[in-house]
């Protein structure tokens, strides 16, 4: 599966859905489009790494990059791991919590639940 971010906008979030691997090679491509959105003004950010099936410590140092551009902005960053993945970890869910930063993002099951304000994160 190549490596594709798509974009698409849900009332007032950004919604950039990531697939493939997010490795050393693909990372920038993220980080480019997650500044992309920022600069075009959006601060309420999800990005749904539901059909992410490889992520590295570049890919996580880009997530955690985009926290801490849109907590400069006063903007709120959510990430979609797959509903399965809450219990028996996804990838991304896994190197998350190995690597010690899972807690810092607010993570949710679905697109749906992630741009509304009525659903609760995920527990780490």
């Amino acid at each position: 599966m190549a490596f594709k971010v798509t974009g698409v906008e849900q009332g007032e979030w950004a919604v950039l859905g990531v697939s493939g691997e997010l490795d050393l090679m693909t990372s920038p491509v993220l980080r480019q489009r997650v500044h992309d959105v920022v600069a075009d003004g959006h601060h309420s950010l999800v990005l749904d790494l539901s059909d992410v099936f490889f992520c590295d410590s570049s890919g996580v140092g880009v997530l955690i990059a985009a926290r801490r551009l849109i907590r400069s902005c006063r903007g709120r960053l959510r990430l979609i791991l797959p509903a399965r993945g809450t219990s028996d970890g996804s990838h991304v869910n896994r190197v998350l919590g190995a690597l010690g930063v899972r807690r810092l993002f607010d993570v949710y099951a679905d697109v749906d639940s992630a741009t509304s304000d009525e659903a609760d994160p995920l527990s780490a």
